[in-house]
């Protein structure tokens, strides 16, 4: 097969007028629109109000082309369009080729005998879907739960394009991936279905060295002839590559007259592929290829990890369990909820996809869910998510909506959809689960869609989710579970969503304004959706609105970056239980994050203690798709706030935490590893400066996969006590920290804290491992060598910097003038208690081991970073920033 690239520069025109602009493939209308200089950028301040005229017309791109020789020179010749978005008419040197009605699918157009010697001219018109799906909604309203532009249900494109309750209201129109022209000749690879089975004897304390029986890795590959294919046959070829480099050929005869070639390898050994976190990701590469002779007719490869995977329903105490087991252990889902990285999709990047899924890995990730208002994603999606170990709950693109279900032509249109997508990513070792949509079980039950007048369309909702979507699913992927909705009971519009069976979507906190104790009033079976709202970060705040005037809760252009009804207030009503009011904007951007934090750490701890009943928990959500206040943990221009931070905290295999419940302190470890850890548990209710009123503590021995109950300490009993005491307590692994917990008895607001003074100390990181420190997370301290400078400042909390007071005298640096290495690591001691230390540079950005951590009094946390490129250990001692919570208002 030979194939030449149409994608590049193109030209762009308004249906009707007669000025043609330079267009971009892959890329849309209003990102030629801006590049052009005829529109503003929509992401500032609220231009998006100015382009909407964008999306309600018409626009067509063309290309002038000659065809490469090598690819004239193939027998068949096809147009391929690997993403249309999405109503788009395509004409071949004048000549219709033919029509694309779904952003979800590849569209291809044979092309054979109409391509001409020189130049010839595509052309491409793309329908305006807002004008469409109007047109449709007038005809018959579908109801949706959220502020879309009306009709998107009609239309086979991201739902999330038309509005949503965190992304703004622009339809993206034009190629949102490639284009290319394919020449083949005598045969060409069809449908290839890759899949692997292990069989195995483990014990589920050794995960890493199971006992395996053997493991097998097949192909069925359909191969497809041209009608004058003649009387040659090919041969079909599968190179099986271990993770140690070796390579295994098979190869089968196929004759003119088959068009089918299984393979099958053993493999003796295998290295099972498991969820990061349990162990390694190794991939077998998988190559398929088709050879006449001496040449090479079509090749596809793939990676495949060896596992077993299960989603386990079965019966117990509390109704019927919902958990994914992989290789006989199960695990705890700990992750996030995705949804598309930009509202405009040819702008995100492999590199971004790859950034964004490295960075939940680093946070303790193991599964993400595609979102079903979305899109499906690129290969390299999924290709990072089998290589970070990240399992996949991935959506169909149905969400929060009615549909027209009982349409034959909408649904011919899906069927073609759903079997491109399944065959696409059945053989990945990441897919953990195909569900039929987001919500829309809970809007039959619970929003109103259920009236006489919509009879039909819930009878065409129970049949295509229950049984159409299922079996077309089995149809080509007979491995991977399916589930009809997110949440589900199970048995749609029968059983009631709820803790018995199936997942639950959380919203008790805020949407119900509830306090984040309320997440430890149920146990769900499966959690895949709750969150929490913040600010993005002052950086990202100042990109969509740079004039400092605008930086007020209350502005037009806050407002504007806030598509959850009432978010704003609702940040304030929980800032206020929690918080002192902050005496300027930062510090309220500040305090936004470190709330939502707080509130999935209440969340997720509850429910990993629960672990026997619960078997997940994803928050909304890990990403945002322009800059905006969100339920985010990572910001749109991929800046970490506190809560995936924290997560690495609340996300690690093996969690310290301390549940407060009446007059007493619950300390336990949760294990989410298969084997028994062992360690030391040390505790102390203590004042903030640092003064021991009751200590203890002893040996921890952590049951593999369950929680262990360590220590039960009692709360003060007196208000003045509660305001000056907190719980401090450590888990201790071979003598070193592994985490570090502070509960206090009262909201952050009443504590009595008080500017702490802060000593710190930066040195390279080949210098800590030189002095025995731990270098990922809070680290234990060194002991200082004697005759090794060390760079030493005392900080007053808002500003890390040379000169600060401590005791009415300045404190010096003390400057190592060693070289650096690529990572600084930065210790710090303080006199009294620092709630959540943000640390920051100036200048620079870069993604701490630990950031938004506690410091109490008199002990020694430490944190690291890599070094920007160009700086040394001397320009970051002077560049590093720090504040805590008493800063916003002292």
């Amino acid at each position: 097969m030979a194939q030449q690239s149409l994608s590049g520069a193109w030209q762009l025109r308004q249906v009707g007028t007669d000025e043609w602009l330079t267009g971009t493939v892959p890329g849309g209308v209003h990102l030629d629109l801006m590049a052009a200089g005829r529109i503003a950028d929509p992401f500032v301040g609220d231009e998006e109000l100015r382009v909407q005229w964008v999306a309600e017309r018409d626009w067509e791109y063309r290309l002038e082309f000659a065809v490469e020789a090598n690819v004239a020179a193939e027998d068949h010749l096809a147009l391929v369009f690997d993403g249309l978005d999405t109503l788009a008419d395509l004409s071949l040197n004048g000549e219709l080729l033919g029509s694309a009605d779904n952003m979800f699918r590849m569209w291809r157009w044979d092309v054979t005998g109409r391509l001409r010697p020189g130049a010839n001219e595509l052309a491409v018109v793309f329908r305006s879907a807002v004008q469409r799906a109007a047109e449709l909604d007038a005809q018959r309203h579908l109801d949706s739960a959220n502020d879309q532009l009306p009709g998107a249900p009609y239309l086979r494109k991201a739902p999330c394009h038309f509005g949503w309750d965190w992304g703004p209201k622009l339809p993206n129109i034009g190629f949102w991936q490639g284009v290319r022209l394919e020449g083949w000749s005598t045969a060409r690879l069809g449908d290839v279905r890759i899949a692997q089975t292990v069989d195995r004897r483990t014990a589920v304390d050794r995960p890493a060295a199971p006992e395996l029986a053997r493991a097998r890795i097949s192909a069925r590959v359909e191969v497809e002839w041209t009608a004058d294919g003649g009387s040659q046959a090919v041969e079909a070829v599968m190179r099986v590559a271990h993770p140690d480099g070796r390579v295994e050929t098979l190869r089968s005869v196929v004759d003119p007259d088959r068009s089918l070639a299984s393979f099958a390898v053993e493999i003796a050994e295998p290295e099972l592929w498991w969820p990061n976190g349990l162990g390694d990701q190794p991939l077998y590469r998988v190559e398929v290829e088709l050879v006449a002779g001496a040449r090479r007719l079509d090749a596809r490869s793939f990676h495949v990890g060896l596992r077993t995977l299960e989603l386990r329903r079965e019966p117990d105490e509390w109704g019927e369990s919902f958990g994914f087991t992989v290789n006989g252990v199960p695990v705890f889902a700990k992750g996030s909820n995705w949804i598309p990285a930009d509202a405009f999709p040819a702008r995100v990047s492999d590199e971004r996809l790859e950034s964004l899924l490295s960075a939940a890995a680093d946070a303790n990730h193991n599964m993400v869910r595609v979102w079903g208002g979305g899109y499906y994603e690129t290969e390299a999606f999924y290709d990072a998510c089998d290589r970070l170990g990240i399992l996949v709950w991935q959506e169909f693109m149905f969400a929060c909506s009615v549909y027209p279900l009982g349409d034959e032509a909408f649904l011919a249109g899906v069927a073609a959809e759903v079997a491109e997508q399944v065959r696409r990513l059945r053989h990945r070792p990441c897919m953990a689960l195909w569900c039929g949509n987001n919500e829309m079980e809970r809007g039959w039950v619970s929003w109103g869609w259920d009236r006489p007048e919509n009879g039909d369309l819930k009878a065409a909702y129970l049949r295509f989710f229950g049984e159409t979507l299922p079996a077309w699913v089995a149809a080509e992927d007979g491995t991977t579970p399916y589930w009809p909705s997110s949440p589900s009971s199970g048995r749609p519009l029968v059983e009631a969503i709820g803790k018995r069976g199936g997942d639950q979507h959380e919203w008790v906190v805020w949407h119900g304004l509830a306090p984040f104790a309320d997440y430890g009033r149920e146990v769900y079976r499966f959690v895949s959706e709750f969150g929490f709202e913040s600010l993005p970060s002052m950086a990202t705040v100042a990109a969509f609105a740079p004039d400092p005037g605008d930086w007020n809760l209350g502005s037009p252009l806050l407002d504007h970056h806030q598509r959850c009804p009432s978010g704003n207030a609702r940040i304030l009503f929980y800032l206020a239980q929690q918080f002192r009011l902050p005496h300027d904007f930062q510090g309220l951007v500040y305090l936004s994050q470190i709330l939502q934090a707080e509130a999935i750490r209440v969340g997720v701890e509850h429910w990993r203690r629960e672990r026997e009943r619960c078997s997940g928990a994803l928050y909304w959500q890990l990403n945002d798709c322009w800059p905006v206040s969100s339920w985010s943990s990572i910001d749109y221009f991929g800046r970490w706030k506190a809560l995936h931070y924290a997560t690495r905290r609340f996300y690690a295999p093996v969690l310290l935490a301390a549940e407060v419940e009446g007059d007493t302190a619950t300390l336990s470890v949760t294990n989410d590893l298969p084997q028994t850890w062992r360690g030391e548990l040390r505790w102390s209710l203590e004042r903030l400066d640092g003064t021991i009123a009751a200590a203890g503590g002893g040996a921890v021995e952590a049951v593999g996969l369950t929680t262990t109950s360590l220590a039960r300490v009692p709360v003060p009993n007196s208000a003045l006590d509660r305001r000056s005491l907190v719980l401090v307590s450590e888990l201790l692994e071979a003598g070193a920290r592994r985490s570090l917990v502070i509960t206090p008895f009262v909201p952050d607001k009443h504590l009595a804290l008080r500017c702490p003074k802060i000593e710190l100390e930066m040195e390279s990181a080949s210098e800590a491992v030189a002095s025995k420190a731990v270098a990922s997370g809070r680290m234990e301290p060194p002991t200082v060598a004697s005759g090794r400078a060390a760079s030493a400042f005392v900080a007053s909390g808002r500003r890390a910097s040379g000169r600060a007071a401590s005791g009415g005298q300045a404190a010096e640096i003390m400057a190592s003038g060693r070289r650096a290495s690529e990572r600084a690591v930065v210790r710090l001691r303080s006199d009294t208690l620092a709630r959540w230390v943000e640390l920051s540079l100036d200048g620079a950005e870069p993604v701490f081991d630990d950031n938004y951590f506690d410091v109490p009094a008199g002990r020694d946390v430490a944190t690291s970073f890599e070094l920007p490129d160009g700086w040394d250990l001397d320009r970051a001692r002077e560049a590093l920033r720090m504040r805590s919570v008493v800063d916003t208002y002292s």
